[in-house]
Order: structure tokens, then C-alpha cells, then sequence
């Protein structure tokens, strides 16, 4: 018999959360952000799920780009870090991808450049994130020498946002690219996925809609997904494999940091780090054992971790566990471990198969 761990993803979610980001957008294209393998869902099911509705897509690599063409896919693809080498070029130009120019190296390897045809390019703005882009002293050339270069078609000018997730929002950067592009009669593109939902004035002409896809809320501690309309995409399960009744004084697991105040009833669930489940998750974590929430007890081990069934008298071998998703969003689980849900979604582990549900599945 197969272990019992499995993750199921539902395209329906997935198409639903970009159809919800989409209206949020007005008339803004959204292209949908599936990096990192589609944030750990599987770039192939997400390209599945949004083939046809998506405006664009956004993501980081060649590889990646080379699967939406194979998929069939015309929409526009950015690549949101640009390209690494001159060789990268005529493949992005064979592709019809639009790759972001953040680096005046990158602007040196386009000027040596002989494309078959020319591309649009998103150039990239450093309006205080402090990662990529040009700065307001160097923005001014780098603008003069991609119009100037027959390789380049079109131009959008993006940045990308530092705290749209929190109480400080987007005011400065936002005012300091209005200041930067000020007169440039370009299109832009600024809004993640916590700006579009918080800051409808960060809009632009294309935002890039990235965790919320997925079912989880870019800002928890402000918003619920379940409050934003948002439903989970990913829903990772197991089973309780083991039990043990324990009594005061006696620990659970490696090193022994669950210490029980009374007599216990311990769930051992087939699911670890291994898996993809983040080993720093306290005792406390919540866990659903048959629809039932209760916690997780002591270390994660690799292949397993421990539950308290104390108060669930009637759970045992068997018994169904939801480590998140549905029932149980994975921006608390992610909460209670002090990461964030891109990082379990991400952190899935090939091991761990995959059912794959939905309208279109």
C-alpha cells in the first residue's frame, strides 16, 4: 500500500482566485505569476487551469517560458528577472517573451544583439524595494538607450513593491515612481497581489497577481483569504498511523520538547520535513484530525509528526488528517510556524503524490 500522504490541487480554486484578481484589476491585464513551479502547485496544472483566461503570464526562467509555448499558449510572458547571458536572446525573441531590463549589463547585451524580431522588454524601476532596477540618476539613460536600440518594440515600466503587505502600504514608492517616470507616457506595471487587493491607485496597465492565485491572503494579519473571496488551491492530507497514551511527565519526539501535564493520547501522522512540512512548526501548530482541529505535539520528524488526540477519543489508525487546505488555511498553519504560505506551498516535496481535481482537470 502507498504511504498515505497526499496533496490535492483543485484548478477550479486556481481559475476562480485569477478570475477574483482579475475583476480586481478593472481594466488592467492581469498576468498570472507562476514562478517557482506555480508557488510549489505545478506550473503544467496551472497553465491547465488558466490557459484560457490568463492575460499573460509572468515567471522567471527559460525553461519555464519554453512550457507555456509547448502548452500552446500565445499570451504575452514576462520574465521577471530578465535574462542572464547573451545566448538568452534568441530564444527570447523566438519565444515572444518580455523580458525585464534591470542592469545596465543587460542593456549592454542587448545593444550587441542582432534579433530576428524585436521584443517589448519591461524596464525595471528600483522605486525603494532596493533589489532590482534603475535608480532615478540612472533611469534617464537607460530609457534613451532602449528606444534608441531596433531590437526593442515596445516598453513598460514596472517596480515592485517592499511593504504593500503591511501598515506602511505604497504611498512613498509610489510617489517616487510617479516622480521618476513622471512625463514618459509609458505603460506601467505595479500591482502584486497584496497591492492590487489593498491599493486600487497602484493599478497600472498590467498587475502581476502572484499568492493570492493560490487561496492564501498576501497580508493574513490584516485580511483572511477566506474574507478576500479567495479558496485554497493546494490541500495537503494524511492519515494517523500510530497512537500511544502517555502520562504526565513522559515527552514526545526528538529531544523531547513536548513534555505532557497529564495523561495524552499521541497521533503519529505519516507526514514530516520530508515532505515538504516546515520542521520548525511548534507544539500548538493547528492540525484537522477528522475534520477536527487540534495541534501538533513536539519536533517535526522527517518522515512523521505528532498529534494530540487527548480530546478525540474517537480518532485512530486511519483517521483522516488535513495539514492545510481546505478546512484548514495554510496562512495559519504557516502563522503558527512563523513562515509564510509561499514557503510551504514552495517547500512540497516530489515525494509527496499529487491528485489533481477540478473543472478543468
Amino acid at each position: 500500500m502507498p504511504r498515505p500522504i497526499r496533496a490535492s490541487i483543485d484548478l477550479e480554486a486556481l481559475r476562480h482566485n485569477y478570475l477574483l484578481a482579475k475583476n480586481r484589476a478593472g481594466h488592467a491585464k492581469a498576468f498570472a505569476v507562476v514562478k517557482a513551479n506555480a508557488y510549489g502547485h505545478g506550473l503544467d496544472r496551472a497553465l491547465q487551469a488558466l490557459g484560457e483566461v490568463a492575460d499573460g503570464f509572468a515567471l522567471l526562467d527559460l525553461a519555464e517560458a519554453r512550457a507555456v509555448r509547448a502548452a500552446g499558449l500565445a499570451q504575452p510572458v514576462a520574465l521577471l528577472e530578465g535574462f542572464f547571458e547573451p545566448a538568452d536572446l534568441a530564444e527570447i525573441a523566438a519565444l515572444r517573451l518580455m523580458p525585464a531590463i534591470h542592469s545596465e549589463a543587460q542593456l549592454a547585451m542587448l545593444e550587441r544583439a542582432t534579433l530576428a524580431a524585436p521584443i517589448d522588454v519591461l524596464l525595471k524601476v528600483n522605486s525603494g524595494m532596493n533589489r532590482l532596477g534603475f535608480t532615478a540618476d540612472s533611469l534617464p539613460a537607460a530609457l534613451a538607450q532602449l528606444r534608441a536600440l531596433p531590437c526593442v518594440r515596445g516598453i513598460t515600466v514596472m517596480t515592485h513593491f517592499a511593504r504593500a503587505d503591511d501598515e506602511v502600504g505604497v504611498g512613498a514608492q509610489l510617489a517616487r515612481f510617479k516622480k521618476m517616470t513622471a512625463g514618459l507616457d509609458l505603460p506601467v506595471s505595479l500591482a502584486n497581489s497584496a497591492a492590487l487587493l489593498r491599493f486600487p491607485e497602484a493599478t497600472g496597465q498590467i498587475v502581476r497577481p502572484g499568492i493570492m492565485l493560490y487561496g492564501s491572503s498576501p497580508m493574513p494579519d490584516m485580511l483572511s483569504a477566506e474574507a478576500i473571496g479567495l479558496r485554497p488551491v493546494m490541500t495537503l492530507t494524511s492519515e494517523i498511523i500510530g497512537v500511544q497514551d502517555i502520562v504526565a511527565g513522559e515527552r514526545v519526539g526528538y529531544g523531547g520538547t513536548f513534555e505532557a501535564s497529564g495523561p495524552t493520547r499521541v497521533g503519529v501522522v505519516a507526514c514530516g520535513y520530508a515532505d515538504g512540512y516546515p520542521r520548525h512548526a511548534p507544539t500548538g501548530t493547528p492540525i484537522l484530525v477528522d475534520g477536527r482541529r487540534t495541534r501538533v505535539l513536539g519536533r517535526v520528524s522527517m518522515d512523521m509528526l505528532a498529534c494530540d488526540l487527548t480530546h478525540l477519543p474517537d480518532a485512530g489508525v486511519g483517521s483522516a488528517v488535513t495539514l492545510w487546505g481546505e478546512g484548514l488555511a495554510a496562512d495559519e498553519v504557516a502563522s503558527a510556524a512563523g513562515t509564510i504560505s509561499y514557503e510551504l506551498f514552495c517547500a512540497l516535496a516530489a515525494r509527496v503524490p499529487v491528485d489533481v481535481r477540478g473543472a478543468t482537470a
